[in-house]
């Protein structure tokens, strides 16, 4: 993480104390667009543990990453033994039919702005502006996304600052101070609460 992001994020008292609690948080390894949307999909309104254990049996079926061809032709019954809902594996096949059409090619929307992301984004089904904004976290790293429709990020801004969780212009208001690195503060929200989306 770069030194001028804890430094920013530092002049917050509050992420100061997050940053001397946790040090410096890895990315990991990068996945691909089309896997992070589908990964993101099957995390829609779960628990962190109960997506993982889905998204591994449905690696299990397709691969890692997962074959978009496979995806787009396996019979949706084997993907509701994975545990996957209806609605998400309409979502999930529609994602697959949109790589195969080279719709979702990583070179090409590491080079369009935030907007441009979201714009293309949001024409597959499934995908709202919470999954789009978790895509330009973690996949598309973009330093300054703040998901204030995410409910851990809000409930980890009112139980350090003392807010009320659904006072969506007050936690706003707070995230200002972290720009331009909302994304690097995220994180550390979601570490507080130990439970990173991803």
């Amino acid at each position: 993480m770069n030194q001028n992001v804890l430094k920013h994020l530092s002049k917050d008292p509050m992420m100061k104390k997050l940053i001397a609690r946790y040090g410096e948080l890895e990315w990991g390894n990068p996945v691909g667009l089309h896997q992070s949307l589908l990964e993101t999909i099957v995390s829609q309104q779960l628990s962190v543990k109960a997506a993982d254990t889905i998204f591994a049996r449905i690696s299990g079926l397709l691969g890692n990453p997962v074959d978009p061809r496979k995806l787009a032709k396996v019979h949706e019954n084997n993907l509701r033994d994975a545990g996957a809902s209806f609605s998400k594996i309409k979502y999930m096949k529609g994602i697959a039919e949109a790589k195969l059409k080279g719709e979702l090619e990583d070179k090409i929307f590491a080079k369009l702005s935030d907007e441009e992301v979201a714009a293309r984004l949001i024409k597959l089904k499934g995908i709202g502006p919470w999954t789009i904004e978790m895509v330009l976290i973690f996949t598309l790293r973009r330093p300054d996304t703040f998901s204030i429709g995410d409910l851990g990020l809000r409930s980890a801004v009112a139980k350090l600052y003392n807010v009320d969780r659904d006072d969506r212009e007050k936690i706003i208001e707070i995230s200002e101070k972290w720009k331009p690195y909302r994304s690097y503060a995220a994180r550390y929200l979601w570490k507080s609460l130990d439970n990173t989306p991803r």
